[in-house]
């Protein structure tokens, strides 16, 4: 099993790469030249990172890590180098996710001139949604009608509006049984939040890391993350203040790899990735007066 190796904290990298990898099939018509595409579930970040000139009472704390990772077998805790501050306003540490639907076996009927997913009048598949949040649909016949969607508006806890994530609009289609409307969930473009122990308030904005969990616990020294996301719109309270739930829906990227439960720990203030050598070799070099230079690459854990 790996293990966790601490990265030091000083100095900060003075040039970096930050690249995120999608695993993407694409074929090209030989008659008509339409494009293809197929998203797979391979989605992570990599990096190239370079330290500033160091003398060795500061290198050797850089050179014990690296020789300690023992080139990709062992893993460490990272970030985007220059992203480190958040850029909204929000109060707290963490937020936690919050399962607002959750039905495995649902009829729905889409309507695309609306954008309107409905239930039958007597079902109340939508009653804890919260206008703004982010739901996952499944089971649809129409490729458009499922993934990620946003909701806009709930005229009631059977009826809703809708901005489909995935695609640029719902296809016509009645009462189609065994789909499921879920959030949280791998594949998942939104996540449905509180603010971690109901404490925390303020706006979360667009170019915001998240580092996320699957334990409930609040570490923020020593957790291990399961994936480094980004916020791709800006946010608020979806509920406004009028509860003390301090409830949050956030767009992100990349899709999520894997299904969170509820409490599960989201970071904010020092959210991380997990990441490790890309290669099984690691090197520095230095001056006659001792300066040392040290660069690496790394990849997130999938």
């Amino acid at each position: 099993m790996a293990k966790l190796i601490d990265m030091p904290t000083t100095p900060n990298f003075v040039r970096s790469n930050f690249t995120l990898n999608r695993a993407v099939g694409s074929v090209a018509s030989p008659y008509t030249g339409k494009i293809r595409t197929q998203e797979y579930d391979g989605v992570f970040w990599s990096a190239e990172v370079s330290l500033p000139p160091m003398r060795r009472d500061v290198a050797k704390n850089w050179q014990t890590f690296l020789t300690q990772l023992n080139g990709p077998v062992n893993n460490f805790r990272f970030s985007d180098p220059d992203a480190l501050t958040k850029q909204g306003t929000f109060s707290g540490n963490t937020l936690q996710f919050e399962s607002r639907v959750n039905e495995s076996s649902a009829t729905l009927s889409f309507t695309a001139s609306t954008n309107t997913i409905a239930g039958a009048s007597s079902e109340t598949y939508f009653n804890n949604i919260l206008v703004g949040d982010h739901i996952v649909i499944t089971g649809s016949a129409k490729t458009e009608n499922n993934g990620t969607h946003k909701v806009l508006t709930k005229a009631n806890a059977y009826t809703i509006t809708v901005e489909p994530v995935d695609h640029n609009s719902l296809v016509d289609e009645s009462n189609k049984s065994g789909c499921t409307i879920k959030d949280n969930v791998k594949g998942a473009k939104g996540l449905n939040l509180k603010a971690g122990g109901n404490t925390g308030s303020g706006t979360i904005l667009t170019g915001d890391y998240l580092g996320l969990s699957d334990v409930s616990t609040n570490d923020q020294t020593g957790y291990i993350p399961t994936q480094y996301i980004l916020v791709t719109a800006d946010a608020t309270e979806t509920d406004n203040g009028s509860s003390a739930r301090n409830q949050y829906s956030l767009r992100t990227e990349p899709k999520l790899r894997q299904n969170y439960s509820a409490n599960d720990r989201v970071y904010i203030t020092t959210a991380k990735g997990l990441f490790r050598l890309t290669t099984n070799t690691v090197s520095w070099d230095a001056d006659n007066i001792s300066n040392y230079g040290i660069s690496f690459a790394c990849v997130e854990v999938v």
